[in-house]
């Protein structure tokens, strides 16, 4: 541990900092002492986390002493006093200034796993001591049996507040008991260890958090918690006198806007009537029960009368009526000024004086509806939860002002347009006529201006704005857009040097045609594949992992549709296996698994992650080393040009430069700035620490424009190099590459994903008790590892593991010995056993390279292997087993006379089985490896081919697959095959 003193600050940190660190953590201690906002930009992979924790961490342990300090009596005390107060800032005064005390440190980020990196820092470093918090929804941290299963939660909510306010839930109500428990009194509780403790001791994780956070020092939560003043409200979040910290603040502007911002339905205003007509329907039921009303029964009205529900349901009569009767002039909607929201309100009947009286009301029957539903199809309260939504959204302000009034003309804007129709597909015989009637609206409320959101922090009381960020730039459009003042700023350069990192522009690929994803060119079928060929050939010369980054889903799934019908994403697939990021949570962890083991299998050939801007991959993930050796950006994801909002949001900003107080961006400017600032969150996965190197390809012929070139991010620009032909940048990768593994080796090796059964890993992580983020727990090499005692100031040097790995070529192919067989190609080695029912069926066992005794007899190579492993083999053997033997003499002439073409086709059958293997699951390739068997021992031709026909016809990617397996058959049955494909027109 390196203690360092910075602005009169005393900080403990795990390593030597780095020069751009000292001046980070300088600028956050600036910002904390003089009680200011900072904006503060650093690039990815230079340790921005680590340096805010140790930062702010090591001055609010400094501030601690300084009100402690207040005890001391006499002129003892005279120094250590003064010492402190220059430390902690002369505006925050001592213990004896009114209202001075400890702040808290509230720390924010984009998500939950983003904060679990945060935390997982925190825990191994020396500030692990302090009291911490973190916060999260019912949805995470709920274990009661019936409100966790509701998925909506809103209703999940409304379900809990039922529960606790009647101490109906057992886990609530054994809360005071179990909140003195050792174990929530623990340093560092992250999400899953809140679940898990609670589970444990009966006790709410959720509500156990809320007596956490009475006495944390810092306090962890996503961005929404701070920006939605809805979602602050309902955790109570106190902001007064306290620190604010945005990390990975790229997103803030986006979120501020979309967090005041709503849009309303036709269906939901519907929906609204009809929940409260089936409330109004219980008091029927309850009168003409002889006025009899069982109070205990949960389907009883308790909380409001049968004249609410009428003067509800009259107000949503009526703002329907006003919805449509605004003209609507143009297809693709109207625009209209803020302020006409709250006309169209008041022609309900709903002003800013009834906005507390008619929220309480919705609340109420919410709730009622929520406890009342007994059947699934029953209504919970959707429809009025989303109109509840607008009028908290609406009325934000508890007090309407003339000065408020104004900046919601300035700030807001209200859309209507007809609602489209879901289309219904065209083969569904068995829908139902359509009933043509009329047409819904869809009423927006859209907030172009930041800094509507974010003044409301400074306005409630926040010490301290602290934004960091690696794509921030430009500062000065940032600042003016948030609408705060930002004195302390800072711009970072980056930690590595220009041998470790080149930056391309690849204009054209091999066949000479320009790429360019412009939304015109996009469909291309000539782009397209000449995109794909450029991918294969940077493939064939990056080592370890490739990331290739599409502006869009769409934009991807097209590409990869395209390139299995040409056959290039086999070709890639070949070089590198492929893995796709999904569009959904499901499957993601599965496929960031898969393409980490690909990385550090031994045959190097690494993987390729195909993912998009903006994604998960693109936000927060780490790609240090090895897993990340390349990013490759296929176009500029801009936002749509057409898209009602954005235009609306150019339009605002245009009007905004007419001010000539406003310093913001013009709408051009800020919609290119939308796309490169992705751009830029893309290319930071890469390059994750002060010895790790990567290439940059960016292959759109538009990054060539010195205007676009502007807006990356400033480490990337004096970096760029154009390359008008694919020759030039593979020959230059090339050389890059070579050099690299010489200058950085310890950054030179692929790096395999954490698993369970990583022993050497767990000793190591043991060891280390602080983070460097600048080596992270899945990079290589001799990494720093320090003493994590508090009493230890020097940096303890301990002994560091080595991985013996043969040095990377790309060209290199695991050599078969005495291939008998065309189906040798797709299997490397020669001895296998089936594990499969072992413990750990994905462990590889490896004997070393170089023993110290050679042996006496030459050691196998023993793999455990997958069932479709097993199946690939098992097809192997038994066409050892069942060839036809042939004399020694006709072998040899053989060899002479066809050696070449022998060798050619079991090359071209080891890609076919490969590509099999690939784009079929388990169960169905083990359905194909036990017929090819069955083939091979009985020749039954009129069996295999129902088979093929099911396994590749009924998907038209897989098609090509079918022809393929020509190789394999007879001469007898080739002839039926081929008459077969005419049938089938392949």
């Amino acid at each position: 541990m390196v203690n360092l003193v910075l602005n009169n600050v005393p900080i403990e940190f795990p390593f030597q900092p780095y020069d751009v660190q000292e001046k980070f953590m300088e600028r956050v201690i600036e910002c904390l002492q003089k009680g200011v906002n900072g904006l503060l930009e650093s690039p990815t992979g230079t340790g921005k986390t680590l340096c805010l924790l140790c930062s702010t961490l090591g001055w609010l342990a400094t501030r601690k002493a300084q009100i402690q300090s207040g005890q001391l009596a006499g002129d003892m005390g005279v120094d250590i006093k003064n010492q402190l107060s220059n430390a902690t800032g002369l505006g925050w005064g001592d213990a004896a200034t009114p209202g001075a005390g400890v702040p808290k440190i509230i720390y924010a980020s984009r998500t939950h796993s983003q904060l679990s990196q945060v935390i997982s820092e925190l825990k191994r470093s020396s500030y692990r001591y302090m009291k911490v918090c973190i916060l999260g929804s019912r949805d995470q941290l709920c274990i009661h049996p019936e409100v966790s299963k509701e998925t909506n939660n809103a209703v999940k909510l409304h379900m809990c507040h039922a529960r606790t306010t009647t101490r109906t839930c057992y886990f609530h109500t054994n809360l005071d008991a179990k909140k003195e428990e050792p174990d929530f009194k623990m340093d560092v509780l992250d999400i899953e260890d809140l679940v898990t403790l609670g589970k444990k001791h009966s006790a709410c994780p959720y509500f156990m958090t809320k007596e956490i956070r009475k006495v944390a020092d810092i306090i962890f939560m996503p961005y929404n918690y701070l920006l939605d003043p809805k979602v602050r409200k309902i955790h109570n979040i106190e902001l007064q006198g306290n620190i604010v910290i945005f990390d990975e603040a790229h997103n803030v502007e986006k979120m501020c806007e979309e967090s005041s911002s709503i849009e309303l339905r036709s269906l939901d205003i519907a929906l609204c009537v009809d929940e409260v007509t089936q409330v109004m329907k219980k008091f029927r039921e309850n009168s003409d029960n002889d006025g009899i009303m069982d109070i205990l029964s949960p389907s009883t009205p308790k909380d409001f009368s049968l004249d609410d529900l009428c003067i509800l349901k009259a107000m949503f009569l009526e703002l329907e009526k006003a919805i449509d009767a605004i003209p609507i002039t143009s297809p693709e909607g109207n625009t209209l000024p803020g302020e006409f929201m709250l006309d169209i309100l008041a022609k309900a009947d709903l002003s800013p004086g009834k906005k507390d009286v008619i929220a309480d009301l919705l609340d109420r029957v919410i709730q009622f509806l929520t406890v009342a539903s007994t059947s699934p199809y029953q209504r919970k309260g959707t429809g009025l939860q989303k109109f509840s939504d607008l009028v908290k959204i609406v009325f934000s302000k508890s007090h309407f002002t003339a000065d408020h009034m104004e900046r919601v003309k300035r700030s807001y804007k209200v859309h209507i347009k007809v609602e489209q129709p879901k289309s219904r597909s065209k083969g569904d015989s068995w829908s139902t006529p359509k009933v043509v009637g009329k047409a819904g609206r869809v009423l927006s409320y859209w907030c172009f201006s930041p800094g509507f959101g974010m003044r409301d922090l400074v306005e409630e009381g926040a010490r301290c704005l602290i934004l960091t960020s690696g794509t921030l730039s430009p500062l000065n459009s940032f600042a003016a857009e948030l609408q705060v003042p930002f004195p302390v700023t800072l711009e970072n350069p980056h930690i590595i040097s220009s041998s470790q990192v080149l930056v391309g522009v690849v204009t054209h690929g091999p066949d000479g045609t320009q790429l360019d994803s412009s939304y015109k060119n996009r469909s291309n079928s000539q782009y397209v594949q000449s995109l794909g060929r450029t991918i294969r050939s940077t493939a064939q010369v990056v080592p370890d992992g490739l990331l290739v980054f599409f502006p869009s889903y769409p934009v991807m799934k097209a590409c990869q549709e395209a390139w299995q019908l040409s056959g290039l994403w086999d070709a890639i697939n070949q070089v590198k296996p492929i893995f796709v990021e999904p569009n959904s949570k499901e499957g993601f962890q599965e496929a960031m698994t898969g393409f980490y083991n690909a990385v550090a299998s031994e045959d190097r050939k690494g993987a390729c992650f195909m993912a998009v801007c903006r994604g998960k991959v693109s936000e927060g993930l780490d790609f240090c080393d090895g897993n990340g050796r390349a990013v490759i950006i296929t176009g500029l994801p801009y936002p749509p040009s057409r898209d009602p909002r954005v235009m609306e949001k150019q339009k605002y900003l245009e009007d905004n430069r007419k001010n000539p107080q406003f310093k913001g961006l013009t709408g051009q400017q800020w919609y290119r700035l939308e796309a490169t600032r992705a751009v830029n969150q893309a290319i930071g996965r890469v390059i994750r620490h002060q010895k790790d190197y990567g290439a940059i390809l960016l292959c759109d012929q538009r990054f060539s424009g010195k205007d676009i070139i502007q807006q990356l991010s400033a480490w990337v620009r004096p970096r760029v190099v154009n390359f008008p032909k694919i020759g030039p940048l593979l020959r230059d990768l090339g050389i890059f590459f070579r050099n690299a593994e010489v200058t950085c080796p310890g950054s030179s090796r692929a790096i395999r994903a954490p698993t369970a059964v990583d022993s050497h890993r767990d000793k190591t992580k043991n060891s280390r008790s602080t983070v460097d983020s600048f080596h992270h727990a899945l990079s290589s090499g001799s990494s720093r590892v320090t003493s994590h005692h508090p009493a230890k100031a020097n940096t303890v040097q301990a002994e560091a593991y080595h991985l013996d790995l043969s040095s990377y070529s790309s060209t290199l192919k695991p050599k078969l010995a005495k291939e008998t067989s065309i189906f040798d190609g797709s299997q490397a080695t020669n001895h296998f056993i089936d594990f499969n029912e072992t413990a750990s069926p994905s462990l590889s066992i490896v004997p070393d390279k170089k023993p110290v005794c050679p042996p006496a007899i030459k050691k196998r190579k023993i793999t455990i292997v997958s069932d479709a492993e097993k199946a690939k083999y098992d097809l192997r053997r038994i066409k050892l087993e069942t060839a036809e033997p042939t004399s020694s003499m006709a072998s040899t002439s053989s060899c002479q006379s066809t050696g070449v073409g022998t060798d050619n086709r079991r090359e071209k059958a080891a890609q076919y089985l490969k590509s099999v293997k690939t784009l079929l699951d388990p169960t169905r390739y083990t359905t194909f490896s036990d017929k090819i068997r069955d083939y091979r021992s009985d020749k039954n031709y009129d069996l295999l081919i129902p088979t093929l026909k099911k396994l590749f016809l009924e998907d038209h990617k897989l098609r090509h697959l079918f022809k393929g397996f020509r190789q394999f058959l007879s001469k007898e049955d080739t002839p039926k095959f081929d008459e077969d494909c005419r049938k089938i027109e392949i």
